[in-house]
């Protein structure tokens, strides 16, 4: 999945978690999408992902964590649908403070950096 194009340095966390799952951008904006879209397959099309892609990222979320973060209906006559359960609410949050934070505290680091750069130089780091 493709990151925005950013006019200056932003910070992109991916939590490493025990037993060598992980949690990042990608998982938190397909989570955020469900939660949108209220379904799987809505919320995969919003990002531009594949619907087996996000079944696959959805199994390995619910494994990692004690108790699912997607609870998902079979469509049919009821038409289906997905919703973040309690947990999956809390997991998103609690990863957009942990960015917020890291964010916040790095903000003089960031201009710092983006100070030095090259013109131009972000396009050419983002093919890397």
């Amino acid at each position: 999945m493709p990151h925005p194009v950013s006019p200056q340095p932003r910070l992109s966390l991916r939590i490493d978690l025990p037993g060598g799952a992980r949690f990042g951008p990608g998982m938190a904006a397909l989570l955020g999408a469900i939660r949108a879209e209220g379904s799987i397959r809505a919320g995969a099309s919003a990002l531009g992902m594949s619907y087996p892609k996000a079944l696959k990222l959805i199994d390995s979320m619910n494994a990692a964590f004690a108790t699912p973060l997607v609870s998902a209906r079979h469509g049919g006559v009821s038409r289906g649908g997905a919703r973040l359960t309690e947990t999956g609410d809390a997991v998103l949050q609690l990863y957009h403070e942990v960015c917020d934070t890291a964010a916040t505290a790095n903000r003089t680091r960031l201009a710092t950096l983006a100070s030095r750069l090259a013109p131009g130089a972000c396009r050419g780091l983002a093919s890397l």
